[in-house]
């Protein structure tokens, strides 16, 4: 079993596709630098659009924040400490509540068109919105005829 490759050839011989080499990269050889803390779900929510949810219990809607940059969706999570002096003990711990960042590399044309926090979970809503001028276009298939008989009505409407 082929555990490693090499994708110097690669990098060599484009311009642009780092990003696309770095992931295959890190997919081949187990770094995803994703960890599995907070849960969360991807879901295909219509044709091009996207719902993240994840789940954020423990945290305040002021205590979250998403942005996106290069081509990235970045959210992250900082608990604000309690000033109250306040010491709890706790004999079960099951809700972290520890500070997190979440990063998803978003495809071309991809953009965030909001988010909502309700009952501990943060959802993201995501378009796929492609330019005009990347969508396909019928051009018109003009006859051979059409286009000899095209400068004979022009000489014809000159003349008149």
């Amino acid at each position: 079993m082929m555990r490693n490759l090499d994708f110097t050839p690669l990098y060599r011989s484009t311009v642009g596709f780092d990003h696309l080499a770095n992931m295959f990269d890190r997919a081949f050889t187990g770094e995803t630098g994703q960890s599995t803390y907070p849960p969360y779900n991807i879901e295909k929510t219509a044709e091009d659009a996207y719902r993240i949810s994840i789940a954020a219990a423990g945290f305040a809607e002021d205590e979250l924040s998403v942005e996106t940059r290069d081509n990235q969706l970045l959210i992250a999570a900082r608990k604000v400490e309690d000033q109250s002096g306040d010491s709890r003990t706790f004999l079960h711990r099951g809700i972290a509540e520890r500070s997190f960042e979440k990063r998803f590399q978003l495809a071309d044309h991809v953009v965030v068109t909001g988010a909502t926090f309700e009952s501990g979970m943060l959802h993201i809503d995501l378009v796929r919105e492609m330019p005009e001028a990347l969508k396909p276009r019928r051009i018109e298939i003009a006859s051979a005829k059409t286009l000899v008989d095209e400068p004979a009505k022009k000489a014809v409407s000159k003349a008149a």
